[in-house]
């Protein structure tokens, strides 16, 4: 079974995304397989118009999901911090969710804790030692960076560890 998944951590400002490429033997459990394809952001410019930034979103999304062909999208939940960001991060999911009912991709969805679980075996771990169980898993060298393309990476791992 190969599974290309896309990760994504929402955000106005910052979108983070990251794809790994999945490969699990049916007939050997221990025989799997994990890569990664790509990573990065899709930025909104703060002084831009609300909907001009809900459109660079929608947009890139679509020429990201176009150029990478995912076959499941995993989404980190949305968490609340402050009411304000809190509006702004829900307003890019709606975007982000449209994208995905268009295209007709399956999606799964973690809380913060689940990511954090899945990765480290501990719901509350620090968001470093987060970074490294992706750094770990992916037999890369560095922690990805921006830290929101790593938090993707992170929730894309999570859905191939359930799957």
């Amino acid at each position: 079974m190969e599974k290309r998944i896309l990760g994504l951590d929402p955000g106005l400002a910052i979108l983070g995304f990251g794809v790994i490429n999945c490969k699990k033997n049916e007939t050997k459990i221990q025989d799997t397989t994990v890569q990664m394809v790509d990573f990065g952001v899709i930025s909104t410019p703060a002084n831009a118009e609300m909907g001009q930034r809900l459109c660079t979103l929608f947009d890139d999304l679509h020429t990201l999901m176009e150029e990478l062909q995912p076959d499941l999208v995993a989404i980190e939940k949305l968490f609340f911090y402050r009411m304000s960001s809190t509006i702004l991060v829900a307003q890019a999911r709606g975007v982000i969710m449209l994208a995905l009912a268009q295209r007709r991709l399956p999606y799964v969805e973690f809380t913060p804790a689940q990511i954090k679980q899945a990765l480290t075996g501990y719901g509350n771990a620090e968001k470093y030692e987060v970074q490294e169980a992706v750094a770990r898993e992916l037999n890369l060298e560095d922690i990805p960076k921006p830290d929101d393309a790593s938090d993707a990476l992170a929730v894309a791992l999570t859905a191939w560890f359930q799957v």
